[in-house]
């Protein structure tokens, strides 16, 4: 089940590869994001010291749940992952200039899971390529729909 989205990662990323990943998150984090007051637009996943954690990610806490708690809302949160797979990702990320970008936040199996992608970021010509791409797709299914 989608719970929270990244729209602008495909417009401003050519994204590569995707991971999924789980996330440590306390028990307000877990209450806030099934209720949808996660928010991925400002966050990215950095790699430090052989792990990875996701930055930038804010959760607005609900009221009724964090009443004895003093929520941090952008908190950094870590992301659990097989050492294997962390260590390829490294490799890539420092070699090839790519950056870790997430992409949605989803409910797998009753726990939050995370899909980032390798990501190499657009010039602003790509940008308007893309643009243009789907505004003539737009007007190309228009003029199919339209009865003649």
């Amino acid at each position: 089940m989608l719970i929270a989205e990244n729209r602008k990662a495909s417009f401003n990323y050519f994204l590569e590869e995707r991971f999924e990943a789980g996330l440590v998150l306390e028990g307000w984090e877990v209450k806030a994001i099934r209720a949808g007051r996660a928010q991925l637009l400002d966050g990215y996943v950095l790699i430090r010291d052989g792990e990875l954690y996701l930055v930038g990610m804010n959760v607005t806490a609900l009221q009724s749940a964090s009443t004895h708690v003093h929520p941090d809302a952008s908190r950094t949160r870590k992301l659990l992952m097989h050492k294997a797979e962390i260590r390829r990702l490294i490799g890539k990320v420092e070699q090839r200039g790519y950056t870790l970008v997430p992409l949605n936040l989803h409910e797998k199996q009753g726990r939050v899971k995370l899909d980032f992608a390798l990501g190499r970021g657009k010039k602003m010509h790509d940008k308007r390529d893309t643009e243009a791409k789907r505004d003539w797709d737009r007007e190309k299914a228009r003029l199919m729909r339209r009865p003649s």
